[in-house]
């Protein structure tokens, strides 16, 4: 019995892990892939090799924590370490019937919680720890945004620019026995700065997507004390990565303009160095966060930052029917001027294959905070606080539910 319920917890841990390689895969490697600049297969393998290292190195941090700290690992029996897993799976199916970014793990440390409570076990201490951290990070996220966006953005908008090319950025010449591989003739020397930023910060990605996920997968099978060690959580973690990472990643790169739609480049890139930082960060205390909360908190503040460029700090304390707004599901400056228009190409150009707004031979001058004057509004696109409750309410219930839901199982059990 005890054999067979070890097996069930790893077929589980792989289910979670092949789910979280496929989401993360899109997420990380999106722009680099729509901008052909990689194909599907490199991002796959890139993914599943940068995601190791950060699994390797910092994540092991955080399964140490989810895996002894947060309840001692005795209390992780085999039974439950399937049943904190099938939470922790349960959460992906919640997050893909609503469309909200929740967390995974939020939700994993939701479903210790509830055991940690039914056994009595539970280390309060570092829950606040925990929790204290699950608040101020996004904040934290959401404050970059907006300082990046209002006083920053306009300036790199400028001067950066990332081109989407019609064949990939490295050409294969096939023509002799062994392929020669040679960069694309139509960029320039930005372009190849531009694009090794892309796959950079992509790379960047995968590694605080592994240090963050891999607790997620496989901690509670090594809290258990005999059915894997750290190494061997490791080890299967990555590889689940990796079966969802060239599988069904190959969907959610080719739909990653469905998420995101209106998000220039280059801002993907800016929510992807903060986003990613912050969470390596914590990882690397061993504090189990959300990459999905951190980078959905950066898009929400740097789109409210570029949309309220357009007045001054005196005018946003006095709220205006009239003001600049921003569209929380994608971070998107909403106005319908022309000039507006992001420079870069954004996701969502890439995935309709629609051509991207075009800088003008002449640049115009950034204008200056405040003196932009009022935009014309597109009703349809206005800041909708309704999206914005429905995030932070997911980002709140699924580790709530998780520990509602896990509670009474483990009472039962124990």
């Amino acid at each position: 019995m005890v054999a067979l319920l070890a097996v069930v917890g790893i077929l589980v841990a792989v289910f979670v892990g092949f789910n979280i390689g496929g989401s993360s895969t899109g997420v990380a490697f999106g722009p680099a892939v729509g901008s052909r600049l990689i194909r599907k297969t490199t991002a796959g393998a890139l993914f599943v090799g940068f995601g190791f290292l950060g699994a390797w190195t910092v994540g092991r941090n955080v399964i140490a924590t989810m895996s002894s700290s947060i309840v001692p690992a005795a209390q992780f029996t085999p039974i439950a370490s399937v049943a904190v897993l099938f939470f922790t799976g349960a959460s992906l199916l919640i997050s893909n019937l609503y469309g909200v970014p929740a967390s995974t793990s939020m939700t994993a440390v939701g479903a210790i919680v509830g055991l940690g409570l039914a056994s009595g076990t539970l280390n309060q201490a570092l829950m606040f720890v925990i929790v204290s951290a699950w608040i101020v990070a996004p904040l934290i996220c959401l404050c970059i945004g907006v300082v990046v966006g209002r006083y920053i953005y306009p300036y790199l908008d400028r001067y950066i620019a990332f081109t989407t090319f019609n064949l990939h950025f490295i050409q294969l010449d096939r023509s002799g026995v062994i392929p020669r591989p040679s960069i694309n003739q139509n960029a320039s020397l930005q372009d190849i700065v531009g694009s090794l930023a892309v796959v950079i910060i992509g790379c960047y990605m995968a590694f605080s997507a592994g240090a963050s996920n891999a607790a997620n997968a496989v901690a509670p099978l090594v809290g258990s004390g005999g059915s894997l060690t750290v190494n061997q959580g490791v080890l299967l973690a990555v590889g689940a990565f990796g079966l969802g990472s060239f599988t069904i990643a190959r969907r959610t790169l080719e739909t990653v303009g469905d998420d995101i739609t209106e998000l220039p480049i280059l801002a993907s890139l800016i929510v992807s160095v903060v986003g990613g930082t912050v969470i390596t960060i914590l990882s690397s205390f061993g504090i189990p966060a959300s990459l999905a909360v951190s980078t959905t908190s950066t898009i929400i503040g740097l789109g409210w930052g570029r949309a309220s460029r357009a007045a001054t700090l005196a005018e946003l304390a006095t709220p205006s029917p009239a003001g600049p707004v921003v569209d929380v599901s994608t971070g998107a400056l909403v106005t319908s001027r022309a000039e507006d228009a992001p420079a870069s190409p954004t996701i969502g150009d890439i995935a309709r294959e629609e051509e991207s707004p075009k800088k003008p031979d002449e640049t115009p001058d950034i204008p200056d905070i405040g003196a932009e004057g009022p935009a014309d509004i597109d009703e349809r696109s206005l800041f909708n606080p309704a999206a914005a409750k429905r995030i932070v309410t997911m980002w709140v219930l699924t580790p709530s539910l998780a520990i509602v839901a896990s509670y009474p199982v483990f009472a039962f059990l124990l």
